[in-house]
């Protein structure tokens, strides 16, 4: 009983840590580093739109945490040298699940850009899709730029 409840609060506690790590991709986020610093802006008219998927993150956290949770569970069961040997087997399994479920759970759904600038250079720019920002091709669009990150924005 004491180690479902262990177990259980492990879970929740890697759950709460992934997705408290996972930052914002979208057009009007900015990291603490890029505001109040000067940004270039440059404007454009939308070509094309194609959405796309953007990966999770793979830091260490999603792996330690499934081997902590793993290693954990693993050892509960079988007794002397059998728990040993299921704890490190929980562990390695729990790394490689925690690792997936981090990426799985910060996977976001993103669009890509295609835009004709003023100047006539076409480039793409991708960014996360935020709720009830709709672009259309055809758009009119500001493109700010700083320390090489760019963003599209209305």
């Amino acid at each position: 009983m004491r180690k479902s409840v262990l177990l259980a609060a492990s879970i929740t506690a890697v759950s709460l840590t992934l997705t408290g790590c996972q930052s914002s991709l979208t057009g009007d986020s900015y990291s603490r580093d890029e505001a109040r610093t000067v940004q270039t802006v440059r404007m454009g008219t939308i070509e094309s739109l194609r959405p796309v998927k953007i990966e999770g993150s793979k830091t260490p956290i999603g792996a330690g945490a499934g081997a902590v949770i793993g290693g954990v569970g693993g050892s509960s069961v079988g007794g002397g040298k059998g728990s040993i040997v299921m704890a490190v087997v929980g562990a390695v399994a729990g790394g490689l699940l925690g690792a997936a479920t981090e990426e799985g759970l910060t996977r976001t759904q993103g669009v890509e850009i295609t835009v004709r600038e003023d100047d006539g250079s076409m480039r793409a720019y991708v960014q996360e899709v935020q709720p009830n920002e709709i672009f259309r091709v055809g758009e009119r669009v500001r493109i700010m730029s700083v320390n090489g990150t760019s963003r599209v924005a209305h």
